[in-house]
C-alpha cells in the first residue's frame, strides 16, 4: 500500500497541477479577451481619425486629402487599411495600405451603429470595425459607412510571446511549489516518523513508552498508545506476582499434606487434615486466578451500563438463595456507565450482592450516582452489621466474619485488589440504620 507521505504528496501535487493549468487559461483567456479590446480601440481610433479627415462637398463628391493620412493607411505593406461605402454600397474610397488587400462583401448598417468583429478572408482571419453615418449636406443626407480593418499577425504575436512567457513562469512556479511542498509535508508528518520510529523501538525493547513531544492532532493518540503499554505491563506484572504468590501459597498446604500422607495411624484425623488443605489449597487457587484476571482501567474499554448488569446479577444471586426473600431497592439511572471490564464489575457487584444476601436480614439497597468528578456505588444491607475492629480483617483473604456462613473469605479481598488496580476507593461501614455499608469510588467515566 502507498505510504502517507506519497498519498499526501502525490494528492497536492495533482492539486497543485491542476489549480496551475486552470489559472493559466484563465489568464490566458484574460489576456486574449485584452489584446483583443486593444485591436478594437486601435481601429476606432484610426477611424475616428479617418472620419475627421473626411470631407463632403455641396455636390455629393466625397473627399479625404492623402496628405493628411495617417502613415498606416498610406504604406502599402501596412497592417491596417480601410475603405468607404457610399449610398449605392459601393466602394467611393479606399486607402493606399488596401491595394494588395482583399475587401469583404459590402455589409449594411443602420446610420449611427457600429460594428466590430473578425472575420476570414481568403481563410485568413481579420478584424474589421464598421461605423455608419449620414452627412449631411444641403443637398440632404449622404450616407456613408468606413470601414477600417486589420490582419491578425500582430495580435498573434502578441499571444504567443504572452503564452511562452505564462508558461515558463508558471512552469518554474510550479517547480518551486512542489519542492516548498515536498520540504513543508516532510516537516509537517515529522511527528508521524517520530511515533513510527518509537514504536520500532518500543517493540524492539530500547524503549517502553513514547516519550516524544508531539501536537495536539497526536496527543491523545501517544497518550492512549501509553495508557495500553502502562496497562498492559500491569497485566504482566499482576500474572507474574500472582503466579508467584500462588507457588508461595501452596508451598505450605502441600508441606502439610505431604505430612498426612506420612503421619499417623489415625485415619479419620489425617483425612480431615487433607480436606481442609485441598480446600485452602482450592481457595487460595481461585483467589490468585481471580487477582491475575483483573484487566485493570484501559483507554479502550467500553462503557459498561450498571443497571443492567446490576439487575443481570441480582437475578442470579436471587436464585441461589431461595430461602431469603429480601427487600431489594435499586437506584441505578438507566443512563449510568461505567467504563470498566465487564468481568471486574461482576466480581466487585457480584462479592458485594452475594455478601449482601449472606448478611441481611430483610432488606437490600443498591445505589449508583455521581458525586463532583467520581462514580460511586453503594451496596447496603439491613444485618448485624461488623465490629470496627474486625473491618479491616475481612479485607485479608481466608477471612471471614462468621466462620458458621458458608464461604471461601476471599470475596472483599478480591474487591479490594480489583479497586486497587483502578486506583478507586473501598470504604466498609456500619451503617447508622443496621447493617453493613460497602462504598465504591471510581474516577467519572468519560
Amino acid at each position: 500500500m502507498m505510504s502517507l507521505n506519497k498519498r499526501v504528496l502525490l494528492s497536492a501535487a495533482l492539486v497543485l497541477l491542476v489549480f496551475i493549468a486552470g489559472i493559466t487559461l484563465t489568464l490566458d483567456r484574460a489576456f486574449y479577451d485584452s489584446a483583443r479590446i486593444g485591436v478594437k480601440d486601435r481601429l476606432f481610433a484610426r477611424l475616428l481619425m479617418l472620419l475627421g479627415d473626411t470631407e463632403v462637398d455641396e455636390s455629393g463628391e466625397l473627399e479625404i486629402p492623402t496628405n493628411l493620412l495617417d502613415a498606416e493607411f498610406g504604406h502599402v505593406n501596412s497592417d491596417i487599411y480601410a475603405f468607404v461605402t457610399g449610398p449605392a454600397n459601393t466602394i467611393v474610397w479606399r486607402s493606399t495600405s488596401s491595394l494588395n488587400k482583399p475587401i469583404p462583401d459590402i455589409t449594411l448598417l443602420e446610420k449611427g451603429k457600429q460594428e466590430f468583429e473578425q472575420i476570414t478572408l481568403d481563410e485568413e482571419p481579420y478584424f474589421i470595425y464598421r461605423y455608419s453615418v449620414a452627412w449631411e449636406t444641403s443637398s440632404g443626407n449622404y450616407p456613408l459607412i468606413i470601414n477600417v480593418m486589420t490582419d491578425t499577425t500582430l495580435l498573434e504575436a502578441q499571444i504567443e510571446r504572452y503564452r511562452e512567457d505564462l508558461w515558463g513562469w508558471l512552469g518554474l512556479m510550479a517547480v518551486f511549489l512542489l519542492a516548498t511542498q515536498m520540504l513543508v509535508l516532510r516537516w509537517g508528518l515529522l511527528p508521524l516518523r517520530t511515533v513510527s520510529t518509537e514504536l520500532a523501538a518500543i517493540e524492539s525493547g530500547r524503549q517502553e513508552s513514547l516519550k516524544g513531544r508531539y501536537p495536539k492532532e497526536l496527543k491523545l493518540l501517544t497518550d492512549s498508545i501509553n495508557s495500553l503499554i502502562t496497562h498492559e505491563h500491569k497485566q504482566q506484572k499482576r500474572y507474574r506476582n500472582g503466579l508467584a504468590d500462588l507457588a508461595h501459597s501452596l508451598k505450605t498446604p502441600l508441606a502439610v499434606l505431604q505430612g498426612a500422607i506420612h503421619g499417623g495411624n489415625d485415619e479419620a484425623a489425617r483425612l480431615k487434615t487433607i480436606q481442609e488443605q485441598i480446600d485452602r489449597m482450592d481457595n487460595t487457587i481461585q483467589y490468585q486466578l481471580r487477582r491475575a484476571a483483573t484487566a485493570g482501567s484501559s483507554p479502550g474499554m467500553r462503557l459498561i451500563p450498571l443497571r443492567s448488569m446490576a439487575d443481570r446479577i441480582i437475578n442470579t444471586i436471587t436464585r441461589v438463595y431461595r430461602d431469603k426473600r429480601p427487600h431489594i431497592t435499586v437506584k441505578i439511572d438507566d443512563s449510568m456507565n461505567l467504563r470498566i471490564d465487564e468481568g471486574d464489575l461482576m466480581e466487585l457487584l457480584g462479592n458485594l450482592i452475594d455478601n449482601a444476601f449472606k448478611w441481611c436480614r430483610h432488606s437490600i439497597y443498591l445505589s449508583a450516582g455521581y458525586q463532583e468528578n467520581q462514580v460511586v456505588i453503594q451496596v447496603r444491607d439491613d444485618g448485624l452489621g461488623i465490629s470496627s475492629h474486625e473491618i479491616a480483617r475481612i479485607l485479608e483473604r481466608g477471612v471471614r466474619a462468621d466462620q458458621s456462613i458458608p464461604g471461601h473469605g476471599i470475596g472483599l479481598a478480591i474487591v479490594r485488589d480489583i479497586m486497587q488496580v483502578y486506583e478507586g476507593e473501598l470504604l466498609i461501614s456500619n451503617d447508622p440504620g443496621g447493617g453493613l455499608s460497602v462504598t465504591l469510588r471510581f474516577e467519572q467515566s468519560k
